[in-house]
């Protein structure tokens, strides 16, 4: 499923902009056509006008429309569906995915407390393609105010234990259904180190990208999405000591079995065209 996912930085842009989805296209690996908070409360049909005209391609692009409870949700997927677009994103959802978007690639948000709890459900979904979380919408709904440690606190920066136990939940239970997994966005735009951190281990965890809210964003997260030089000859050489008959064996004092290899094979996975002449996962 995370084929459906073209590069590790997805870009959210508002609807109503369309000088920015241009420049979101040409920027970001995908982009996230934003109907919902980006778009505001303001004339929806000339949003979604923007929507049916943009020369975006679908391959690489996600609409998110606004929630199930919003009124104007039947109204957003109509609109969808008269569009080459076939990849939504549904955010507020609770314990179901509507019959709305039955027959689309759903990419399912995990942002309120309802839907951690019953992920199983949403994650398993015919219709769900992938996961994605949103920390500050679920603090809000937790009745938090902020969903990461302050100056103030130790390890300033870091999620909160709900918080983390989300994000750990969407990683755990896309990969039990097969899907793909959307780290949530890094709201100090400013703070790059602190995002690179974050997309770094994102990419070493499993996430299959990470969301962008501001263009600036983009470099720094497919840097941290790509293997560095160590990591790409660690993995030449646990997959150069693999047989077909299995079985250990050691490589720069580190032992190596089946897991190992699976993980050698996905750091030359997120190597850009395999560059280094290794061969890819599953190749």
């Amino acid at each position: 499923m995370d084929t459906l996912i073209t590069g590790p930085a997805l870009l959210f842009a508002p609807a109503h902009r369309p000088e920015l989805l241009a420049k979101a296209a040409e920027r970001a690996d995908m982009v996230i056509v934003d109907l919902e908070d980006g778009a505001g409360e303001g004339d929806r049909e000339a949003a979604r006008d923007v929507v049916r005209t943009c020369a975006l391609d679908p391959a690489h692009t996600i609409i998110r429309v606004v929630g199930p409870q919003h009124p104007d949700f039947a109204g957003d997927v109509a609109m969808v569906r008269e569009t080459a677009f076939r990849t939504v994103m549904v955010p507020k959802l609770t314990d179901s995915v509507p019959t709305e978007v039955a027959g689309l690639d759903v990419i399912a948000m995990v942002e309120t407390p309802q839907a951690v709890l019953n992920i199983a459900a949403l994650s398993s979904h015919r219709d769900v393609v992938g996961l994605f979380w949103g920390a500050e919408d679920l603090t809000a709904q937790l009745g938090g105010s902020h969903s990461r440690f302050c100056a103030d606190e130790a390890t300033p920066g870091r999620y909160r234990d709900p918080i983390r136990l989300a994000r750990s939940q969407v990683l755990l239970h896309a990969a039990a259904a097969g899907k793909f997994a959307i780290d949530a966005i890094y709201a100090d735009f400013k703070d790059l180190a602190g995002l690179h951190s974050e997309a770094l281990d994102a990419a070493r965890v499993g996430f299959a990208a990470t969301a962008c809210i501001h263009p600036g964003q983009v470099t720094v997260v497919r840097e941290a999405y790509l293997p560095d030089s160590s990591q790409l000859e660690w993995a030449g050489k646990v997959l150069a000591g693999a047989t077909d008959k299995g079985g250990a064996y050691q490589v720069d004092g580190q032992m190596i079995d089946a897991p190992i290899i699976e993980q050698a094979k996905r750091v030359l996975h997120r190597a850009p065209q395999h560059s280094s002449g290794m061969p890819a996962a599953g190749e």
